[in-house]
C-alpha cells in the first residue's frame, strides 16, 4: 500500500485556496459620495507593516484587515485599514495628530 498523499497533486494553487476569495473577495462600498473597493486580506497573507489611516497605527504582518481604493484611482493609491477604523471611520476625527518624530507613511 502507497502512503496517503495530504497535498493536492500540481505545482500550481488553485483558486480556492486564495486569501482574497478565501474572505469573499472585492466588494463596493459608497462613502463620502464616491465608490470605494473593499477587498478582505487574511493575516497568513499579510506579509508587511502597514500604517492604518484611521489611527495612524501599525498593521503588523500576520494580522488580517482591509484594503480599499477609490474606484478610479490606481493600485499606487490602495490603503490598508484595520477592520474596525474601516467600520468607524465616519466618526473618526480627520486631524490625526502625530508626534514630532513619528514617520509619516
Amino acid at each position: 500500500m502507497s502512503p496517503r498523499r495530504n497535498r493536492p497533486r500540481g505545482g500550481e494553487k488553485s483558486a480556492e485556496h486564495s486569501p482574497w476569495l478565501s474572505t469573499g473577495g472585492e466588494r463596493t462600498e459608497s462613502w463620502q459620495g464616491e465608490e470605494w473597493l473593499v477587498r478582505s486580506v487574511v493575516g497568513s497573507a499579510a506579509g508587511k507593516y502597514y500604517r492604518c489611516p484611521g489611527c495612524d497605527q501599525e498593521i503588523p504582518p500576520g494580522v488580517g484587515h482591509l484594503v480599499a481604493w477609490q474606484s478610479y484611482a490606481g493600485v499606487d493609491d490602495r490603503r490598508h485599514w484595520h477592520r474596525g477604523c474601516w467600520n468607524a471611520r465616519d466618526r473618526r476625527s480627520a486631524k490625526l495628530q502625530r508626534s514630532r518624530n513619528a514617520p509619516r507613511y
